[in-house]
């Protein structure tokens, strides 16, 4: 009998997005990874959240395209996610997802937001304001830059 108090060291969630990202993989593979299809995929993954998500990952889908038409949509461990040469540069999760009480903004090494010799990579969301996105857009343009 296994014992429930077992740590094996994977949530549910976090193997759920592993498997999401084999099949990312395997459907890349297949069909060349199309533009067109990568962003109707990302539109459909955030169409599926729950509506606090939703409206915070629409928006940040919006800021991106607007400040950054360079970055491709794509999915990533089952998660929007915004690449430059077919690499992430910064992706949203959900605060579904992984159970957490913020959704999260997210920027990979390859994104230039270096300030000195410590800068933060991921950002806690709960709501946008006005101010949000301006800096939000900010961060997306010194990201690409």
């Amino acid at each position: 009998m296994k014992d429930t108090q077992t740590y094996d060291g994977f949530t549910d969630e976090e193997r759920e997005a592993m498997k999401e990202r084999a099949k990312e993989l395997k459907a890349s593979s297949r069909r060349g990874g199309a533009k067109a299809d990568k962003e109707s995929e990302v539109l459909a993954k955030i169409a599926e959240m729950p509506e606090a998500d939703r409206v915070l990952a629409e928006r940040i889908h919006a800021i991106v395209k607007t400040e950054a038409p360079t970055l491709a949509p794509k999915l990533w461990y089952g998660m929007p996610a915004y690449a430059k040469d077919g690499k992430v540069v910064c992706f949203f999760q959900s605060a579904q997802k992984f159970k957490s009480r913020y959704a999260t903004l997210g920027f990979s090494d390859l994104a230039h937001l270096d300030e000195g010799t410590m800068w933060p990579a991921a950002y806690a969301l709960t709501e946008l304001t006005a101010a949000d996105e301006e800096r939000i857009g900010a961060l997306i343009k010194k990201a690409v830059n």
